[in-house]
């Protein structure tokens, strides 16, 4: 296929679609991988002789080579082709898996997980860079819709998938059903991937080392705030993260192409779009971490039940999120995330006023409605930030895009985990209530959109 019309119109059906089949295969693990190791740490730990403390950073080394790796890896994407560095992030990933599961010691799993975060770090960071060149301009919110249910739906079955595994294997196999997926999932991208055109700057490696620095320093400022280290670490962790962040800032000032994209955030619509991103995932992942102790400390549900009922928010998301998709590619985005975020900010104030008793229908269609909810807003919003850059940005629009639901996911995480220590009889109820709180100032970021220029948008060079 030409590349011109790649570039311009997309891929022609049936190649689209297997072109979507491998980017969501690839998606799908690498979120699968960010939760199910969770399940089984107990057994790893054990098997592994290692202490539950040290057992930790099997998860804590794939979330931290996630978060610093994404925008040095956009970067590449946009020098060297996102096809390329998809392909190469999912070949490490699917052998990053196979050593997972052979691990015989913490720290070859360990090791093993970093590769694999990496991995994931370059399926994750131009995914959506490459749907982009998959889906013609005017359907762009349909391919968006479809990453976005992936996305919910692997989220969603992670713990269901972990146990199932767990129940007929011991937890490599968490790890080694990677790998045929991995594989099928190369062969179907060799051949329907676009080839997407390299930009013309060089690497910047100064500026890769100070962006990981940066985001790993902040992650672990805002994990160690949350769970109440001692403040002089704590203070010692932001000085350096201020720090590398300035000199990060200062370094990218004057680049046609910087890593951290200063350039981008510098269109009013995709700062918006970056800052509701960021509210709406912390009070997303405050209500997933808190509620699970409401169900099962307050209401007494087992783990099992816990599960079942968390179940509808993203299976309302999956549902609604491609139906979003195709609305965001004829209304606006702050419009329509504006008013998902008012229906979820609804549903939180819901869950908070629920009686001391309430069945499960009462739970059931309060957390669909947060899903339907945040299922309208997202899609419609990762499209704007997408539309938003130029084409030959795209790479740094979707690293920023996966950046900011990591560092809005981080930050839920740790205020539940400090609300909890301050406050732990009230816990549950002042965490949804700051999610709410959060969910509605989103909607009001997202809502502040529809009042800038139309070419703010648009007016970027496409190409």
């Amino acid at each position: 296929m030409n590349l011109a019309v790649a570039e311009e119109d997309g891929l022609p059906v049936p190649r689209r679609y297997w072109a979507m089949l491998a980017i969501a295969l690839a998606v799908t693990m690498a979120v699968l991988d960010g939760a199910i190791a969770n399940v089984a740490l107990p057994t790893i730990a054990r098997d592994l002789h290692a202490s539950p403390a040290d057992s930790i950073w099997v998860v804590n080394a794939y979330q931290l080579a996630i978060t610093i790796s994404l925008l040095p890896v956009a970067a590449l994407g946009e020098i060297h082709g996102y096809r390329r560095v998809y392909l190469i992030g999912l070949v490490l990933f699917t052998l990053a898996s196979a050593i997972c599961a052979l691990s015989d010691s913490l720290l070859t799993l360990t090791l093993a997980r970093v590769a694999q975060g990496f991995g994931a770090a370059a399926i994750m960071s131009v995914n959506a860079a490459l749907t982009r060149f998959v889906y013609p301009r005017r359907l762009l919110g349909r391919g968006i819709g479809i990453n976005a249910m992936v996305v919910a739906i692997s989220s969603a079955l992670g713990p269901s998938v972990a146990a199932a595994i767990l129940s007929v294997g011991n937890w490599p196999w968490l790890f080694a059903i990677n790998v045929p997926i991995g594989v099928l999932a190369f062969a179907v991208a060799i051949r329907s991937l676009p080839t997407t055109p390299p930009a013309s700057h060089r690497f910047d490696t100064g500026s890769a080392l100070l962006s990981a620095a940066t985001f790993g320093l902040l992650i672990a400022a805002i994990d160690g705030a949350g769970h109440s280290a001692h403040l002089p670490m704590v203070l010692g962790l932001v000085v350096l993260t201020v720090v590398c962040g300035t000199l990060l800032v200062r370094r990218q000032a004057g680049r046609t192409a910087p890593l951290l994209p200063v350039d981008l955030l510098r269109i009013p619509v995709f700062a918006l779009s970056i800052l509701t991103s960021i509210l709406s995932f912390t009070a997303q992942m405050l209500a997933f971490v808190a509620l699970p102790f409401y169900f099962q400390d307050a209401l007494g549900r087992s783990a099992v039940q816990t599960g079942l009922l968390l179940t509808p928010w993203p299976l309302a998301l999956a549902v609604v999120a491609p139906f979003a998709g195709r609305l965001s590619d004829r209304y606006s985005a702050g419009l329509l995330g504006g008013l998902g975020l008012l229906i979820m900010g609804l549903g939180l104030i819901l869950i908070v006023q629920l009686p001391a008793h309430p069945g499960d229908l009462a739970l059931v269609w309060r957390l669909a409605l947060c899903g339907i909810g945040f299922g309208l807003f997202q899609t419609p919003n990762n499209r704007a930030m997408l539309q938003a850059a130029p084409r030959h940005r795209s790479g740094g629009a979707g690293g920023m895009l996966a950046t900011a639901r990591l560092l809005g996911q981080t930050t839920g995480a740790a205020l539940v985990a400090m609300i909890f220590s301050l406050a732990p009889m009230r816990g549950t109820a002042l965490s949804v209530t700051v999610a709410a709180v959060c969910a509605i100032l989103a909607a009001a970021v997202s809502l502040v959109r529809l009042g800038t220029q139309p070419g703010n948008a648009t007016s970027q060079p496409a190409g």
